[in-house]
C-alpha cells in the first residue's frame, strides 16, 4: 500500500474524492474549519486545508495508479521528474492524529506571542485605529487590551484577529 498525492481540479476536491472512494481507493482528504469575516459577520466554514491536494493509497498488488489520473475531478497524480510523489503513512498518520476526534476537521489557532504590556492596533471591528496596550489572552482566539477612550483606559474585548502589533506578529499555529 503507497500513498500518493492528487492534484485536483479548481474546486473539485470533494468529487474526485467520491469518484475516488466509487472505484475502491482509499481517500485522505483533510479538511479544515475556519473563521472568516464576511459582510461584517464571523462565519466558520469547511475548506481544505490543502486546496486542491488529496492524499490516495494504491494497493499496488490488485489497484493501479492509471485510473486515478483519469478520474472526474482529478488534474493529475503529482510528479518529481519521472517518478510519481510517494506520501510517507507517518504524514497520514500524523495529519489525522491533528483532526478534531469529532469532526474530523482540522482547526487553526491563533497563537499570540505578544507579552502583557506591548503597544497594540485595533485593525478591524468597531475600535479600527485606535491604539492600546496587549493586557491578555481570553480563550483561544480572543485578547483583550486597554484602549483610550474619553480620556480614560478601558479593558476591550475582542477576537485576536482584530489586533495587530508592531513587535512581535501574531500567527497561526495547526492544532488537532
Amino acid at each position: 500500500m503507497r500513498w500518493y498525492l492528487v492534484h485536483t481540479k479548481p474546486c473539485r476536491e470533494t468529487i474526485a474524492q467520491s469518484n475516488l472512494l466509487r472505484q475502491g481507493y482509499d481517500v485522505y482528504f483533510p479538511r479544515l474549519l475556519q473563521t472568516s469575516r464576511r459582510n461584517d459577520r464571523w462565519q466558520e466554514r469547511v475548506t481544505a486545508l490543502f486546496p486542491r491536494y488529496m492524499f490516495v493509497c494504491v494497493a499496488e498488488d490488485h489497484q493501479s495508479l492509471g485510473p486515478v489520473r483519469s478520474t472526474t475531478g482529478v488534474a493529475t497524480v503529482v510528479r518529481f521528474g519521472l517518478s510519481c510523489a510517494l506520501v510517507p503513512e507517518s504524514v497520514i498518520t500524523e495529519l489525522r492524529a491533528r483532526e478534531d476526534p469529532e469532526s474530523g476537521l482540522h482547526r487553526l489557532r491563533l497563537c499570540t506571542r505578544t507579552v502583557a504590556g506591548a503597544a497594540v492596533r485595533v485593525t478591524i471591528g468597531p475600535f479600527a485605529g485606535l491604539e492600546g496596550i496587549f493586557d491578555r489572552e481570553l480563550g483561544r482566539d480572543r485578547v483583550v487590551a486597554l484602549l483610550t477612550m474619553l480620556g480614560q483606559e478601558v479593558r476591550v474585548r475582542m477576537p485576536a484577529a482584530f489586533v495587530e502589533s508592531d513587535a512581535v506578529r501574531m500567527h497561526f499555529n495547526h492544532v488537532g
